[in-house]
């Protein structure tokens, strides 16, 4: 089965009405989107910045449709009642979250089921909503479009893997390329006959012909799904990892070898409770470590990465015309946040503008974060003083942030601790802080303790603040205030532009520049 009978598809594809009215959007309206897989059934809505759309509710129900499927043939009739029953709730909740109808997509276990076409009967009358059942090649491509919609412009492989299926996705350049279909989800797996070794073999033939069929892929591997999420968890438990946010959590070929043979000689109940992972997920993680092995093994990526975006976000980015899939979803979402949150609309970009002659030798990906920084530096003003820097950083470290790798995540947050703070020992995140190194630390502190400065000159939108000269090798910090702002340079801003300077180890040198 696929889409192609479904009424739900019309300009607005499963959608059926457009949800980028215009490429210069800044907002998204709320859109709920149901994934009905294998092993789960799960509502996602979204809202937030068009570009890097915020989970403004997310529910789960392990339902295991797939299971016992290679035997019987038909979709798993506990999994079902559990399915319909999931999909009457999750109906209610987007008419309550005023969402407009679902968006129902269905993979691997429902395309393939002989009772999958009466389901989809069943969960119409139940909800009133339509099911798209995607085909595993479409499934593949809107796994690759969510990975996209995180890492613009990115090159690999996308893994996902469901309960019934795995597919892969070839991304180049922000397209998506070839991509191929297979049988290797756990669920599959479970069933077939003659245990660890017969698995072993079919896996290794299955990578084989799908390898044939994508071709040498030695860039970054992508992984899509719940069970590597689930791997994921794992990998650090056992090393200890410190921050626990998995979009973007990096692994080695080495660490899934050691992670694959830690849970051989695990206890798993034990493991899975410390790792917090549920029992249903548990039970198909080894199978998907056999997977994960081999596929490793088989296409020797160059690094990899978990993406906790996939077919859901995929979805979206098949609305976006180009102009906003171009923009960089970190920065719109601080764009959209300080509309949102700060105290005064727009004065980020006076900030920035202000503080970047600091940063004169920048490269590229420093300066997205010294804009990020700029944006998101007054979205906290609510929280309490005392607690102020703490909330900055844990907002920006564990946030849903698009397009930010983990130490980026601790620079960002670093930067924005020492907004409104000028020490960071003695907080709870110090174990963090070894994500990057000292010299980047320090990177955040001066950022930070510019940031801090600057609004002190707390003017318009439009203001003229002055300007700041660094000068390296004199050591020197040139301050030349506007004739606006040369009255808000009181004691207050006078012992924070100290702090700064003393950050840089500089002199300073004030004037004011004649209306």
């Amino acid at each position: 089965m696929d889409g192609s009978n479904d009424s739900s598809q019309g300009d607005g594809g499963p959608f059926g009405r457009p949800l980028f009215d215009k490429p210069s959007a800044r907002a998204l309206s709320r859109v709920g989107v149901v994934d009905i897989g294998s092993n789960s059934v799960r509502l996602v809505v979204f809202d937030g910045a068009a570009r890097s759309p915020a989970y403004f509710f997310n529910e789960k129900i392990m339902c295991a449709l797939g299971a016992g499927m290679s035997e019987t043939g038909r979709l798993n009739p506990e999994g079902r009642e559990r399915a319909l029953a999931a999909l009457a709730r999750f109906q209610r909740l987007g008419d309550s979250m005023g969402t407009g109808p679902l968006t129902m997509v269905a993979t691997a276990a429902v395309r393939e089921a002989e009772d999958g076409p009466d389901f989809c009967d069943e969960v119409k009358k139940a909800t009133g909503g339509n099911v798209w059942v995607i085909n595993g090649k479409q499934e593949a491509r809107f796994s690759a479009q969510g990975v996209l919609l995180g890492w613009p412009g990115s090159y690999g492989l996308v893994c996902d893997i469901g309960g019934s299926s795995m597919e892969l996705a070839e991304i180049n350049g922000g397209h998506v390329g070839k991509c191929v279909t297979s049988s290797l989800g756990p669920l599959k797996l479970r069933d077939i006959k003659g245990g660890k070794r017969a698995r072993k073999q079919h896996i290794e033939e299955t990578l084989a012909a799908m390898h044939a069929e994508m071709g040498p892929q030695n860039n970054r591997l992508f992984l899509v799904g719940g069970s590597w999420r689930a791997i994921a968890k794992i990998d650090m438990e056992r090393r200890g990892y410190p921050l626990h946010v998995l979009h973007e959590y990096r692994m080695s070929a080495k660490s899934v070898r050691e992670t694959a043979r830690y849970l051989e000689i695990t206890n798993l109940e034990e493991l899975r409770q410390r790792a917090g992972v549920s029992p249903a997920r548990m039970a198909l993680v080894p199978h998907a470590a056999e997977v994960l092995r081999e596929i490793v093994k088989t296409f020797k990526p160059r690094d990899i990465a978990i993406s906790s975006y996939g077919i859901r976000e995929g979805l979206l980015y098949e609305q976006m015309p180009q102009q906003l899939r171009d923009r960089d979803p970190l920065i719109e979402a601080c764009r959209f946040a300080e509309a949102k949150d700060a105290r005064v609309r727009g004065f980020g970009k006076v900030v920035y503008n202000f503080i970047l002659p600091l940063f004169k030798t920048a490269r590229p990906e420093q300066l997205r974060l010294i804009k990020a920084a700029s944006l998101l530096h007054d979205v906290s003003w609510r929280a309490h003083p005392d607690y102020r820097p703490e909330v900055c950083f844990d907002n920006a470290t564990r946030a849903n942030l698009g397009g930010l790798k983990h130490s980026e995540r601790v620079f960002l947050g670093l930067a924005l601790l020492h907004r409104y703070s000028n020490k960071r020992e003695g907080t709870r995140f110090e174990n963090l802080y070894a994500l990057i190194s000292p010299e980047e630390q320090h990177q955040a502190e001066i950022l930070g303790k510019a940031m801090r400065f600057a609004a002190m000159l707390w003017l318009s939108e439009e203001a003229e603040l002055g300007k700041l000269k660094w000068h390296p090798r004199k050591r020197l910090l040139e301050l030349k205030l506007s004739p606006e702002s040369a009255p808000l340079f009181g004691e207050v801003a006078q012992a924070r532009f100290a702090s700064l300077a003393a950050s840089l180890n500089a002199e300073t040198l004030i004037t004011t520049s004649q209306s």
